[in-house]
């Protein structure tokens, strides 16, 4: 026998995670309607997000080809733009547009992250495959394809903590996307499992960008990243590229070993829909979604305190844990993606202009002195019922709590607010609000009778559901110079 054919026969079976990730991956659902419902209101802000980006030159001169001019008439279009290009490179620019702003939708458990970051490897593969020889890819494929991509980035991001290592969440879009656009591809059991193997054992970029004093516009990219690697990862398995079926396990050199602290993972349910039904939508506010219901707070409390401002002696928030952890920041803040996982900043600033947007964490609106004054006068700490609610699989609360207190011994009341509007909870308020925000983003971006073809084409899964991905993405297309 060959030492080839020896070392094939030594060869271990698949992990059973990998297996189980591309068993979901190629099945046929079904989904709940709640779960298709969801994601078309997914795809609408994702796209609405990405198309807000585009005011930014630091979002912009990142897209496009890699090498200037090396276009692909008949790859993968890039809303808002007139880019075609390879459906590895095509992921990366919309991915990269619909994070952007942080203004996407958001799962949080024991990991956090942005499911929808996924959408631009989904995107990229299905206008690649249906514009191709074979053809007939629709929108419900999309749709069905974001589902399972929040579920497999969700359901190990439930009892899976990466930050606790020092890894940042973008590797579970990575490893999402990978499985799914294997699927999508055409790929096999085994193909998709050695795409997966592949991606698991690219390991996981460090956090470092999203924290002080490294915080940086790598965080609004990093899903980009994530997504146009997928791509890659699955096209090169579907080429025949061989997999690994121990990555995760293989003693010493596997995942668990390397990057895992030796702990396999811990799985607390099967696949199925539970992460669309239940993800969080941003309705109002370009914020880290920790502080989402803070701002919420703020917000109420601003006309309380707009002409107090410098009578104010104390600013009390209260967070969970996960908040008080990752986005409780003092001193300078450097750039905008350091303003917006401060929760300091993203309280201070609605207390005092009364809004939040994405222009408040530019360097204009950061030089009034009022944020600081206000900053160097909060006491954050963790709320434990807070932090127990968060983790309670049937609430996923996301409470916060603020309250002014001014120098003459007054205080505003304390405003709690558990659940943003964004929350499964709230859902039936949070839609129309969604349904403008989408519609604010397009017109702003789009011309009337493209604004027209993409609102009829959303307006319901009925109209959505059965359209070409090729005609839906023709009607994002601006014409270069425009826009």
């Amino acid at each position: 026998m060959s030492d080839s054919s020896v070392r094939d026969a030594q060869r271990p079976q698949p992990d059973a995670v990998l297996s189980d990730m591309a068993a979901y991956a190629l099945s046929d659902g079904p989904f709940s309607d709640e779960a298709r419902e969801t994601a078309r209101l997914c795809l609408m802000d994702s796209l609405g997000c990405a198309l807000a980006a585009l005011e930014f030159p630091a979002c912009t001169k990142l897209l496009g080809p890699v090498v200037p001019g090396a276009v692909m008439p008949g790859g993968a279009r890039v809303p808002g733009t007139a880019y075609e290009l390879d459906p590895v490179q095509a992921a990366f620019n919309i991915g990269a547009m619909i994070r952007w702003l942080d203004f996407n939708d958001t799962f949080l458990a024991a990991e956090w992250g942005h499911p929808s970051d996924n959408l631009g490897a989904i995107l990229a593969v299905a206008d690649y495959l249906d514009r191709g020889a074979g053809g007939g890819v629709t929108m419900g494929d999309v749709l069905t394809a974001m589902i399972k991509a929040h579920e497999i980035q969700g359901v190990i991001a439930l009892e899976n903590g990466f930050n606790r290592v020092g890894l940042d969440h973008v590797l579970l879009v990575r490893v999402a996307s990978t499985a799914v656009a294997a699927a999508m591809l055409g790929g096999d059991r085994e193909q998709v499992v050695n795409a997966l193997s592949n991606a698991w054992i690219d390991g996981g970029a460090l956090r470092t960008y999203r924290h002080a004093p490294n915080t940086g516009s790598r965080k609004s990219w990093a899903a980009g990243d994530a997504t146009g690697r997928a791509v890659r990862l699955a096209l090169m398995s579907l080429q025949g590229e061989m997999g690994y079926p121990s990555a995760l396990s293989a003693k010493g050199w596997g995942y668990y070993d390397v990057l895992f602290k030796g702990r396999p993972f811990s799985f607390s349910q099967p696949y199925g829909s539970y992460v669309m039904e239940n993800v969080l939508f941003k309705i109002s506010f370009p914020a880290e979604f920790h502080a989402q219901t803070a701002v919420e707070a703020a917000l109420e409390l601003h006309g309380a305190v707009r002409d107090r401002l410098d009578d104010i002696e104390r600013i009390d928030i209260e967070t969970q844990e996960a908040g008080s952890r990752i986005i409780d920041k003092t001193g300078p803040l450097d750039n905008p993606a350091d303003r917006d996982h401060c929760l300091q900043y993203m309280v201070a600033v609605p207390l005092i202009y009364g809004e939040l947007t994405a222009r408040h964490y530019e360097d204009e609106v950061a030089g009034d002195p009022r944020i600081d004054a206000l900053r160097d006068r909060m006491e954050v700490r963790e709320n434990p019922q807070f932090t127990v609610d968060y983790m309670d699989p049937e609430k996923r609360a996301i409470g916060n709590a603020v309250q002014v207190h001014f120098k003459d011994g007054t205080s505003t009341e304390r405003v709690e607010v558990p659940y943003p509007i964004g929350h499964r909870r709230r859902r039936r308020e949070a839609v129309p609000l969604l349904e403008e925000k989408f519609e604010r983003h397009l017109t702003a971006r789009l011309s009337p009778g493209q604004c027209r073809t993409i609102l009829d084409a959303c307006a319901s899964r009925e109209s959505l559901e059965p359209m070409r991905v090729s005609a839906f993405m023709d009607a994002w297309v601006v014409a270069e110079g425009e826009g």
